[in-house]
């Protein structure tokens, strides 16, 4: 298992190493070996990858890639910084619980879940929570 952060941004104190055994729980929960680059990145990178992958001009928390060809499990997640924050405050959580809670929906949409009807969110939401907690 090959798990890389790599923050993009000008906040020196992103908690990688806790980032980076949320990103191993979660591929070890699935049975799941491979290669995960998480990106933190700020607005502009963010809007341009919804932009130019997405067809979506907006800013996103959130955007995940599975590059996986075969049985090797091969994914981007970038996490944009701002909004991350932005949530944070809105949900009253600490900056670091909401990009650990990002980086596990951004994990698992590369390991196949959606989130595009109401059953399928909720099922995101309980996994993200259940891999939150056993963080505690």
């Amino acid at each position: 298992m090959n798990v890389q952060i790599y923050n993009e941004t000008q906040r020196k104190r992103i908690p990688k190493k806790k980032i980076k055994d949320t990103v191993e729980k979660v591929l070890n929960h699935f049975g799941q070996d491979g290669t995960i680059n998480l990106v933190i990145v700020g607005e502009d990178a963010i809007l341009q990858l919804n932009k130019e992958y997405l067809g979506h001009d907006y800013i996103t928390d959130v955007i995940s890639f599975n590059l996986s060809e075969g049985k090797d499990l091969l994914g981007e997640v970038y996490i944009c910084l701002q909004q991350a924050e932005r949530q944070a405050t809105e949900y009253n959580v600490s900056l670091e619980n909401e990009l650990l809670r990002l980086a596990i929906h951004g994990v698992l949409h590369i390991l196949g879940f959606e989130d595009d009807t109401f059953d399928k969110k909720s099922e995101m939401h309980k996994l993200e929570d259940m891999f939150l907690e056993d963080i505690r």
